[in-house]
């Protein structure tokens, strides 16, 4: 039904662009038949009249055992972009990841939903003054996680050869801080900008640094191998997002539901451990 509405209420763009998976679709497709290969064994003879839904994300007790990932413009598809995200989020006691790529402010977005559980996806940059300043502002308006992104070893400015201009006027106001957008989205202007001030290939001591410099639990999403989930734990990552990126940046890459089993076991309760789809 979501994917139905959205397709008739969306432009022929902006279907393409959140619909398009990574290189030949593999594991975008996988990761729809994987979850056709689990079956859910009925529990019988018990009380329903009464149903809990309810879970503890983070100390956080949620109504809703669905949490909004972050995504980016979400302008492309409502007029008030982040801030009706999470009016809906809020409304349904859950949680929202608000994305670095939102078209509102940490600030705006913060006061759209004042009571709502608000986690904050913070990109990597090469100046840590920048991630300092904005892991503060995330702490000051009440955000109470940061997110981490690991399964994204590039960004698709670093080979934007051709300006591509979006038919929705955009702003990052949680990447441009003090500074001031050298052209509009899609211009190879802002990508070159991007390409010097974003570090695409992060590392473990990236993930050290922001865990040493922030007093919110950090959460590493994008992990797939038992391996760095244990190395995580040992790090102290508070939680880990078991995530392939929804098939769109490593395809190949199996589907999240394959390796939850994994993960689980190699984090051993040491930390709390949610799949997406």
């Amino acid at each position: 039904d979501f994917e139905k509405n959205a397709r008739e209420k969306s432009s022929e763009f902006v279907w393409t662009y959140h619909n398009a998976p990574g290189e030949r679709g593999q594991t975008f497709m996988d990761n729809c038949e994987a979850f056709k290969r689990y079956r859910l064994i009925p529990r019988n003879l018990r009380d329903v009249y009464i149903r809990d839904t309810s879970v503890t994300v983070l100390g956080t007790k949620l109504d809703f055992p669905v949490a909004i990932a972050p995504t980016a413009f979400h302008r492309l598809v409502h007029p008030e972009a982040e801030l009706a995200t999470v009016r809906g989020a809020s409304s349904m006691n859950t949680g929202m990841v608000l994305s670095s790529w939102s078209h509102h402010s940490l600030e705006e977005v913060a006061a759209a939903a004042p009571s709502g559980v608000r986690w904050f996806y913070m990109l990597f940059y090469r100046d840590r003054g920048r991630m300092k300043q904005l892991l503060e502002r995330a702490e000051q308006a009440g955000y109470t996680a940061i997110f981490l992104t690991v399964d994204q070893p590039f960004f698709m400015f670093s080979l934007l050869r051709q300006p591509k201009i979006r038919p929705t006027q955009l702003r990052y106001p949680n990447i441009f801080l003090d500074d001031v957008p050298p052209g509009p989205p899609g211009s190879l202007e802002i990508s070159a900008y991007f390409r010097e001030t974003i570090k695409e290939a992060a590392t473990w001591e990236d993930v050290k640094w922001v865990k040493e410099n922030t007093k919110l639990p950090v959460v590493l999403k994008g992990i797939l191998s038992a391996d760095d989930a244990t190395m995580a734990v040992q790090l102290g990552v508070d939680a880990i997002l078991v995530s392939n990126h929804g098939g769109r940046q490593q395809d190949g890459v199996p589907a999240t539901i394959d390796v939850l089993p994994d993960i689980v076991d190699a984090v051993g309760g040491k930390a709390e451990v949610y799949p997406d789809g």
